[in-house]
């Protein structure tokens, strides 16, 4: 169990440090939402890696009469769509579809960006962490905080924070907050064009993979196996030959140093 002022670390660590692709796409992702470390990419990805593996599974059964995986499966997506993570009326394989900024973009450090209540991402984390920020009339310091759909629109400014001053110098401008729906629509569009890329290459590679599955016809015939015992059978006749060939030499050979050795 292990002591819990210890508590287990909640996520993994990549499988090895010096990678210079993962290490250049992790610090892009550091930079476009704000965030303090890796460790919280991390936790995405775990998360994320969750989901995907338990899709896996229910895929594997999905074809058995168990009500149990049905349910489960349902479980799953109805999971994701409070989060808005997938869609409604999405499926298990929409899940192994998914990329880590889709986990990311439901924070609400993010949110707190894209709803107009915060300049940049490293300030919505600022604002979020010294307390004014809240949800349904509810604080909330902790910027990895996953917002359900439901909770999106109850997002705004504490009552007792300087910030619902509209003059504070700390708080966006008019022209920025009137532009947070576009934003929140770009980024929905992005996400839904970046599921239909990979579903895309999925649907390219297993086709690809299917075609090279099947087997020509010449290499049906060519595998038969009379065809192999015929072959067979000519090696060993050619193997006879040349063994008798050798036998015969040998005894003439002989012979000759008989013959020699008499003469002497």
């Amino acid at each position: 169990m292990g002591k819990p002022k210890f508590s287990r670390k909640k996520y993994e660590t990549p499988s090895h440090p010096w990678q210079a692709e993962r290490i250049n796409a992790e610090n892009e992702l550091t930079k476009k939402y704000g965030l303090k470390n890796k460790k919280e990419i991390w936790k995405a990805q775990t998360s994320l890696r969750r989901y995907r593996g338990q899709s896996r599974e229910l895929l594997a059964k999905i074809d058995s009469d168990d009500p149990q995986i049905k349910k489960e499966s349902n479980q799953l997506l109805l999971h994701l769509t409070r989060f808005n993570i997938l869609p409604i009326n999405s499926t298990l394989d929409d899940v192994l579809a998914l990329e880590v900024e889709v986990v990311l973009s439901r924070r609400l450090q993010t949110l707190t960006y894209l709803r107009g209540f915060a300049n940049t991402p490293s300030q919505a984390r600022q604002l979020i962490s010294h307390g004014h920020i809240e949800i349904d009339g509810r604080k909330i310091n902790v910027p990895g905080y996953l917002v359900t759909k439901n909770e999106e629109d109850k997002i705004d400014y504490i009552k007792g924070s300087p910030l619902n001053d509209t003059m504070h110098p700390a708080r966006p401008s008019s022209d920025f907050k009137s532009n947070f729906d576009k934003k929140i629509e770009e980024r929905k569009i992005e996400d839904k064009n970046t599921i239909e890329k990979i579903t895309e290459k999925k649907e390219d590679s297993d086709k690809k993979l299917t075609k090279e599955e099947k087997p020509d016809k010449t290499s049906k015939d060519e595998e038969k196996p009379e065809d192999k015992q015929k072959v067979k059978k000519e090696e060993l006749r050619d193997n006879d030959k040349t063994i008798t060939k050798n036998q015969v030499n040998k005894k003439n050979d002989k012979k000759d140093n008989d013959k020699k050795t008499g003469v002497d």
